[in-house]
């Protein structure tokens, strides 16, 4: 999938600025971005990963990741029309394999409460994942969404 592919490069590049990234992040219930990143000062960071301008027109959910992060960016590739990208937005261009930071997203720090939150929710989901792949019989994790 491109998108998949979009998320690999952007996690990659992310790594190299010491970001934890986790794919398919579930921020809230009925939520699901394509990648949170988790800085080393805490900061987060959500990416959307979009591999056609269709496939971002369908996207109606973007603004609701808002309240979830200190960052928002698109991930696109080197033919995506990024003037159709919202202003106030970050830009990554990014393949399957790296990725750059062309523009920052406007930094909206979250409050205490809801850092603390979705801290919590990442390590947690990351656990989860984690412990799937060691013990794939393992039963639970309901209680993680």
């Amino acid at each position: 999938m491109p998108g998949q592919r979009l998320a690999r490069g952007v996690a990659r590049a992310l790594r190299a600025l010491d970001f934890a990234s986790l794919e398919e992040m579930i921020p809230a219930p009925g939520l699901r971005v394509d990648l949170m990143a988790l800085g080393p000062r805490g900061e987060i960071w959500v990416i959307e990963c979009k591999s056609s301008r269709a496939d971002y027109a369908a996207d109606r959910k973007w603004r609701s990741y808002l309240e979830f992060c200190d960052r928002f960016f698109w991930a696109v590739d080197g033919d995506f029309p990024v003037d159709i990208l919202p202003e106030g937005t970050g830009l990554i261009r990014a393949d399957a394999w790296d990725g750059e930071i062309i523009r920052m997203g406007e930094d909206r720090p979250l409050s205490a409460p809801r850092r603390k939150a979705m801290m919590l929710r990442f390590a947690r989901q990351a656990a989860a994942r984690l412990q799937a792949l060691r013990d794939p019989r393992a039963q639970g994790g309901a209680s993680l969404l």
